[in-house]
Order: C-alpha cells, then sequence, then structure tokens
C-alpha cells in the first residue's frame, strides 16, 4: 500500500470520534522526539510482532494500552490496536497469523500516523 493509500485511511479514521480524540502529547510526545523515528520504527516493530501477529493474541482486544508509549496511542488512532479493528478498518483477517507483509504495513500505519502528528519529516 503506497504513503497515498496509508494517507486516505488514516484521514478516513481521522473522522470517527473515538479514533479522532488520540493525540500525541506529554510524555509520549517526548518519547517519540527523544528517540527518533528509526527507534519508534523499531519498538513499532516488536510490538506488534508480539502483541499483535499471533493468530490469536493474548487478551486480544485488551492488550494495547492507551498511553505510556506513541506506539500505543497511535494504535489505537489507527484501528491497529487488536485482530478485530484490524479486521474492520484494514481488511486483515482475525484467527491467522500475521504475515511479514501485514507486520510491515501496519508499522508503516503506525508510524505514518506518529509522523504526521510530529511533522511531515519526523517518519516516512
Amino acid at each position: 500500500m503506497s504513503g497515498d493509500d496509508i494517507d486516505a485511511r488514516l484521514d478516513r479514521l481521522a473522522t470517527q470520534p473515538f479514533r479522532a480524540r488520540f493525540q500525541l502529547r506529554g510524555r509520549d510526545r517526548a518519547i517519540a522526539e527523544l528517540r527518533g523515528p528509526q527507534t519508534i520504527r523499531r519498538h513499532a516493530h516488536q510490538l506488534i510482532e508480539q502483541r499483535l501477529a499471533p493468530a490469536h493474541p493474548a487478551k486480544d482486544g485488551k492488550q494495547t494500552p492507551y498511553r505510556g508509549h506513541p506506539v500505543f496511542v497511535a494504535q489505537h488512532a489507527t484501528a491497529t490496536c487488536c485482530r478485530t479493528c484490524l479486521s474492520k478498518w484494514h481488511d486483515i483477517a482475525p484467527a491467522v497469523a500475521l504475515t511479514e507483509q501485514q507486520q510491515t504495513y501496519v508499522v508503516d500505519v503506525i508510524c505514518r500516523w506518529i509522523g504526521r502528528q510530529m511533522s511531515s519529516t519526523y517518519l516516512s
């Protein structure tokens, strides 16, 4: 999926009241600034691999905190927080382990949202 396609999906998600209320603020924003885009991308990949990629993630639907790391905030804003949201918003089948390509897509969506929150050049 191209950057423009991801942007279009993010724009559509931002029209949803629940998703629109998530913004990078305070400590989460400071973490993104301090760590930088490469580290945040690496963290996103690790978190997705551990918490979302399995076919049946532990505590699915409750595995993503609302704050504590910019990736967590981004997951809620981008509907990449659980397998149900992935299925509904990103057409990724539930109950099947995510492929490497799907994991990369999810990380791209998360990092694109963080980049849009920080500045146009933070993450691309």
